[in-house]
């Protein structure tokens, strides 16, 4: 979380370069935004609350700059909370992805030696701490011996007014050095830097890069010297852009009917892969956070039914609270869309330090848990950009089905399946369903609080709806069992409260038909999503039965609710409030 570009080279337009970066960032924090660029031996600082959105700099003109777009941790949504953060002297300038853990007491060190800080943020912390280094030693060193003072898992750049360079270093928060024909760029995530050049080396922990006028890598704490590994990428640069559509978001779930028929077409080897790991494993654990939890849960109920194995699932937050059984024939398999989430990341360091297999399924090339796994897989969903996951869900849970498939020797029926939902997918998205769900979302705008029940394959499909509708459009959404609805939540139905109910044709239909008529004995509204019009249903959204398959197209009538939903109340559905796409923070 927290966009970081920077740039140095042989152009002149840094600040404008810098700009354009954090706009295609923006996603990943914008409470603020700033940069800072050398110019005539000094340091010039531009920084503005709210989103970046069209804006504009007045810097001036420069060939070395750095911005960042944020999203808050310490420190309210302030000017003077933006980054970048400065020095006394006004010469040095941080940028900072993560949370430096020992910030207070080296606050009140500093504060002791003159120090006098100006924000509420721990990131200026590092800004002093350069500073103080910097009275006795070279820049690039006084960097290294600040960040191996601090406590946490952080990315710093730094910029200094008597250098024409800029230093990196990191531990746990994501880093990407691009190199190009005229200089060098950086960026918390690749997107930033594919218009500028796919020749990308991606920090590991413990890395220091200095770009200049040459390149150089140190390993930390020491500042040995490494050889840097670049990968050319083949990522195409508008797969990062909206193009004719007015969100990321609309865009993102339009485009998931190729996605599940890339991963039917083209996955077979690394399904078939993933299945001999779990066959000789000792025990198997799903692990993801938010949406990818939910499709964690998906995966449980399908090895239950489809492979007859029993598979744990956890929140991966959690997980270090239940990895005590793990052993070195344990497998855990990690679910997530950016490879950077902090609450994966965390358990998987622990997995292995017990001497466990983990398998990453992640959508980021060279993300942190990309590189930890000792089996990886990417999704093929291209770039997310929109916070709320639409096409990387979809994605996970096309795999999963495929490999359930796959355990059982069926992999060829599992494929066909595939197809029929990639089809099923195309058809909600025409616009006579379009329209009908842009109705039903006038619906929902009248209301408060809105719930969602399923069973069976249903059941986290109905959490992944709840957390769909209320990241976007705020209203509140509570998803749950069906059969827990007697269990404490019926007593929130009054007359008008609107409640989705997933009802496919499998053996749960009955039971959640009968659920969904407790709620409408108490007045509530019934939208039904299910192959067959029931008359307990007050709105019906048909999804065709596939089979097991049926759990993939079951997700999209949320998705485009919450969507529709979020522009009814003229929100921006790309960026709600409060949140960040990739969570590198505890």
């Amino acid at each position: 979380m927290c966009g970081i570009f920077g740039y140095v080279g042989a152009k002149n337009n840094a600040a404008l370069m810098t700009l354009e970066g954090l706009k295609l960032l923006e996603y990943r924090g914008y409470d603020s935004w700033g940069i800072a660029v050398k110019t005539k031996g000094k340091l010039v600082v531009d920084k503005h609350t709210g989103k970046i959105g069209e804006a504009k700099t007045v810097l001036p003109q420069s060939t070395i700059g750095i911005g960042h777009t944020r999203w808050a941790t310490h420190g309210g949504v302030t000017v003077k909370n933006a980054h970048p953060h400065m020095d006394c002297t006004r010469e040095i300038a941080v940028i900072h992805n993560g949370i430096i853990e020992n910030f207070l007491p080296l606050k009140k060190d500093l504060e002791k030696k003159g120090h006098v800080f100006i924000s509420e943020t721990d990131t200026e912390v590092f800004a002093h701490l350069v500073e103080e280094y910097r009275k006795t030693e070279p820049f690039s060193k006084s960097v290294r011996k600040a960040f191996n003072k601090i406590k946490g898992l952080n990315g710093i750049v730094a910029l200094d007014a008597s250098a024409d360079e800029i230093i990196a270093a990191k531990t746990g928060s994501p880093l990407i050095v691009g190199k190009g024909q005229d200089g060098y760029y950086i960026a918390s995530d690749s997107s930033g830097i594919l218009p500028h050049t796919k020749e990308l080396l991606f920090l590991k922990d413990n890395e220091m890069v200095i770009l200049g006028k040459t390149f150089t890598l140190l390993s930390l704490p020491n500042g040995d010297r490494l050889t840097p590994e670049f990968v050319k990428v083949d990522w195409k640069i508008q797969d990062s852009t909206k193009g004719a559509h007015k969100h990321f978001m609309i865009k993102e779930i339009s485009e998931q009917p190729k996605v599940v028929r890339n991963i039917a077409e083209n996955y077979h080897d690394q399904i078939e892969n993933l299945a001999r790991v779990i066959s000789i494993a000792k025990g198997t654990f799903f692990i993801g956070s938010g949406t990818a939890f939910h499709a964690c849960l998906v995966g449980t109920y399908l090895f239950s039914k489809i492979v007859k194995k029993h598979v744990n699932t956890a929140v991966a937050s959690e997980f270090n609270y239940l990895e005590h059984f793990l052993n070195n024939r344990s497998l855990v398999i990690a679910l997530s869309q950016s490879g950077e989430t902090i609450d994966v990341v965390e358990p998987l360091v622990r997995a292995k330090q017990k001497r466990s297999k983990v398998f990453a399924i992640t959508n980021v090339l060279g993300s942190t848990i990309y590189r930890l796994a000792d089996y990886k897989m990417l999704l093929g969903a291209g770039p997310e950009k929109a916070v709320a996951s639409t096409k990387a869900y979809i994605a996970k849970i096309s795999l999963l089905l495929l490999l359930s498939y796959a355990m059982i020797g069926e992999y060829k029926k599992g494929k066909e399946m595939l197809l029929l939902a990639a089809d099923e997918i195309e058809r909600l998205l025409r616009e006579e369903y379009i329209r009908e769900f842009k109705k039903i979302a006038t619906v929902l705008n009248k209301t408060e609080h809105i719930y969602t029940i399923g069973r069976g394959f249903s059941y986290p499909t109905c959490l992944e709806a709840a957390l769909k509708i209320k990241e976007v459009s705020y209203v509140h959404t509570e998803g749950l069992a069906g059969g827990e609805l007697k269990h404490g939540t019926l007593a929130l139905i009054s007359p008008g409260t609107p409640c989705i109910v997933f009802a496919p044709q499998d053996e749960t239909y009955e039971a959640i038909i009968s659920n969904a008529t407790e709620i409408k004995a108490r007045g509530g509204v019934i939208i039904g999503v299910s192959p067959f019009r029931s008359e307990i249903f007050d709105y019906w959204i048909e999804v065709k039965d596939i089979g097991d398959a049926t759990l993939i197209p079951m997700a999209i009538p949320a998705q485009l609710l919450g969507y529709f939903l979020a522009v009814k109340k003229d929100l921006d559905p790309d960026k709600p409030r409060n949140l960040a796409k990739s969570v590198t923070v505890k």
